[in-house]
């Protein structure tokens, strides 16, 4: 029975080879891009699943709640906070400190390679974090590895880097900052891709500065904590232990803003975007969700195209059910012809998808960097997905066609008086409609995406972005002897405009919110972001003030400079009232000297912050460099050289400032280009169907055409009369679409602090978008058959 079936499928396909060529080719497009969703969305829930214990893995995170109601979030803690864990926490088997840092890694020379010399992240962990997390070792051991002070473990990557071969490196040393030798103890296997973890240089905790070990009030997202609970305890047992903890150690009364601490879970850390991680990789559970979404939408509207064209050709194929049935076939024999007809269609549909998924994944590997890869049959799921695909497209889109057509009167049929709506035309004209909403829903959330992510391009930060580039400092206390120096000899570089020391840029990943005084004994009830930088500062950033003056040349704590949002949130109305006022912040005392405009501070997805800039020397740990556009090549090679004759133990670093901003919208982008590659599939499909459609309706209107024609009827009446129909679907399919749209993009768009304001034109646009394909669509299929021999048509069946 089977190979009878497939025989009977097989003839005919090929028998309407113009309709199972654009289901074939319209399946595999929409299932190619099921396939390469399913492989994006699988990685990005992949992320730190594989450790043993990870579903009783928490990270302790911390956030700040201020009396006007904004929160400031970190994945950092205070320093002491580990210890103090482990001592008031029973619910806990272990705890462990990790820190993040970075220098210069320097690696003697050995037999065949040269000295190495590498600017290095690196981390600072307790042995309990390598029982927290079962890491394969290949050399050393997790519980004695970094018990001892000055030494390191390595990643096998790393440990291959340095040493040529990971069995090599076990007794070695590296050298940190021209500083401290650390011994190699330990090789771990490398961390996978789907790692929150990016651990290649782990150096033992003892190693680590206690500066700040008893400061409560000191917190940086480079200080994380992680815990493992007891089996059987649960986080919400946690809650009264918490308040106790944070009333004991963290209650000060005198702080700006209520500190509270979190038990973060494992599997969230890369889905949360208030709080950071180690590798600077996040994908948010409303991004996943949306492209789910899409996915389904390309799914239906495959599905909507095989079910229009199957019902639409119903009629053709009456004959043969009637002489089946007449046969002897059962309608439960015919329903599983037309069936497999469907599921033959779509495994073929499916192999090319696959061919094409194969395809397009270096595209997609090149979108997400070149870190990351991606593979169609890396992962046994991909199996059963594509198993899942097979059944649910084949069904999905073959059932109903295959109950219309099977229910055929075989008296009729045979004598070809099916009525010509027996294929369902409600159902089709329904169909159609959800396709063009699905199609104009995607229109108009391609066109915000585009509007806004062009917004965020062209809006004005409040600073010069172009052509500033920021060189890394050395931090050793001997640099800051050469800086003097250094700035002189990078001033006679020709193409240098200006020069300053800094903490950092205006925007940045990395920002320090401190609580300060003004004016008086009391601290303020919020904190200020502060920015630690030399008098050119403003000059080179091109920061504008409205009241005051830029700071004078210090090497220390002396005058302040702030902006508009910290005066506003003082009470102060007039900029000028401030100046003269006297702030004191980290323990430095100085009056306000000016107030510049308000600038973006973070991204654009959060509030501009109140802002202290003032200078202190042994904070700065780079130099801003603007430069002049036509020497810029030169330039910054002489500002290498410059750089290597001053500092040459250490490793010369830059990156250019609008490069690094474009980082604070890495995910939106890749967000934005796949949307805009699944929307623009979503269309091609919708109207390829449509193409599909129109060509059979106009063949089975072809008498019609051709009676309409001998009455007088000019090829322009008769393709408005074709186009009429179709144009009211789309009409209607807009009208639903729009509320819907509407939700989605005004969702998406709360995201951003600063955004768009959300007109009716990506409404309106959409909507002549595709009324536009539609007519041309429609009407180069009309004019054919508007255009067709009037006696052959007359002459049809």
């Amino acid at each position: 029975m089977f190979k009878l079936n497939l025989k009977i499928a097989l003839r005919n396909l090929w028998k309407y080879k113009g309709y199972t060529a654009i289901n074939v080719f319209g399946l595999s497009i929409g299932l190619a891009s099921c396939i390469l969703i399913f492989i994006f969305v699988r990685y990005q829930t992949s992320f730190d699943q594989d450790y043993a214990n990870g579903d009783r893995i928490y990270r302790v995170v911390s956030f700040w709640k201020y009396p006007d109601g904004n929160e400031f979030f970190s994945q950092g803690v205070p320093q002491p906070l580990p210890a103090a864990v482990r001592n008031d926490f029973s619910q806990f088997e272990k705890v462990a400190a990790i820190q993040q840092s970075g220098g210069i890694i320097k690696v003697r020379a050995l037999p065949g390679k040269a000295e190495i010399k590498k600017s290095e992240q690196v981390f600072y962990a307790e042995p309990s974090f390598f029982e927290i997390f079962d890491y394969k070792w290949l050399a050393g051991n997790p519980n004695q590895s970094l018990i001892a002070p000055n030494t390191v473990v390595l990643s096998e990557k790393a440990a291959n880097n340095y040493f040529g071969d990971w069995r090599k490196a076990i007794g070695n040393t590296i050298n940190f900052d021209n500083q401290t030798d650390f011994k190699v103890t330990g090789v771990v296997k490398d961390n996978p891709q789907n790692s929150s973890f990016a651990l290649e240089i782990i150096f033992s905790y003892a190693s680590f500065s206690t500066k700040y070990s008893k400061n409560w009030g000191s917190v940086s997202s480079s200080s994380e904590c992680y815990v493992l609970l007891k089996k059987g305890i649960q986080v919400s047992d946690l809650t009264k232990p918490l308040q106790q903890f944070l009333n004991k150690y963290e209650n000060d009364k005198d702080a700006p803003g209520k500190v509270g601490h979190i038990f973060q879970p494992l599997k969230g850390i890369h889905h949360s975007d208030d709080f950071g991680n180690f590798a600077e990789k996040y994908m948010p559970y409303k991004q996943i969700i949306g492209l789910v979404i899409i996915g389904l939408f390309l799914l239906l509207t495959a599905c909507i195209n095989f079910i229009n064209l199957a019902t639409a050709q119903a009629i053709s194929r009456s004959k043969e059910v009637g002489v089946r049935k007449v046969m002897g076939s059962r309608r439960k024999q015919l329903v599983w012809q037309f069936l497999s007809e469907t599921a033959l269609i779509t495994f073929i549909a499916l192999l090319l998808a696959c061919v094409l998924s194969e395809l397009t994944l270096p595209k997609m590997e090149n979108l997400f960097g070149g870190d990351v890869s991606f593979s169609l049959f890396g992962h046994p799921i991909i199996f059963v997905f594509l198993l899942g695909l097979l059944v649910v497209v084949s069904f999905l889109a073959g059932l109903y066609p295959a109950l219309v057509m099977s229910g055929f009167s075989p008296a009729l049929a045979i004598k070809n008086k099916v009525a010509a709506n027996a294929g369902g035309i409600g159902l089709r004209k329904t169909l159609v409609v959800i396709q063009f909403a699905i199609t104009a829903i995607l229109i108009i959330g391609t066109l915000v995406v585009i509007k806004q992510m062009s917004f965020i391009r062209n809006k004005s930060l409040g600073f010069d972005t172009q052509a500033i580039s920021l060189v890394s400092l050395p931090q050793d206390s001997l640099s800051q002897l050469k800086y003097n120096g250094f700035k002189e000899r990078l001033g006679a570089v020709k193409g240098v405009k200006s020069i300053s020391f800094c903490s950092a840029a205006p925007s940045a990943n990395s920002n320090n919110e401190t609580s300060f005084t003004y004016n008086s004994s009391k601290s303020a009830d919020f904190q200020a972001n502060v920015k630690v930088v030399d008098e050119a500062y403003f000059k080179t950033f091109g920061l504008q003030f409205i009241a005051g003056r830029p700071l004078s040349k210090s090497d220390t704590i002396k005058e302040f400079v702030v902006n508009e949002t910290l005066i506003k949130k003082l009470n102060v109305k007039d900029p000028n009232e401030v100046i003269g006022k006297i702030m004191k912040i980290w323990g430095g005392t100085g009056p306000i000297v000016g107030v510049v405009k308000d600038f973006n501070n973070y991204s654009l997805h959060e509030k501009i912050a109140p802002i202290a800039i003032f200078s202190r020397k042994t904070r700065y740990t780079s130099v801003a460099i603007k430069l002049d556009v036509a020497e810029m090549g030169n330039t910054m090679k002489q500002v290498e050289s410059t750089f290597n004759t001053l500092f040459p133990d250490f490793v010369y670093e830059n990156n250019f400032f609008d490069e690094n901003l474009k980082g604070f919208y890495e995910t939106e982008q890749i967000m934005g280009t796949l949307f805009k590659v699944f929307a623009s599939v979503v269309i091609f499909i919708s109207f390829i169907g449509l193409f599909g459609l129109i060509s059979f309706v106009a063949t089975q209107r072809t008498k019609e055409i051709a009676i309409r024609k001998v009455l007088g009827a000019s090829n322009l009446e008769l393709i408005k009369m074709l186009n009429s129909s179709f144009l009211w679907m789309v009409l209607i399919a807009n009208m639903v679409a729009w509320p819907v749209a509407y939700i989605f993009v005004k969702n998406w768009l709360a995201g951003f602090e600063y955004r768009i304001d959300l007109s009716i034109w990506p409404f309106v646009f959409a909507m002549i978008i595709s009324m536009s394909i539609t007519i041309i669509t429609v009407t180069l299929r009309s004019y054919r058959a508007a255009k067709a021999n009037t006696i052959d048509a007359l002459k049809y069946e």
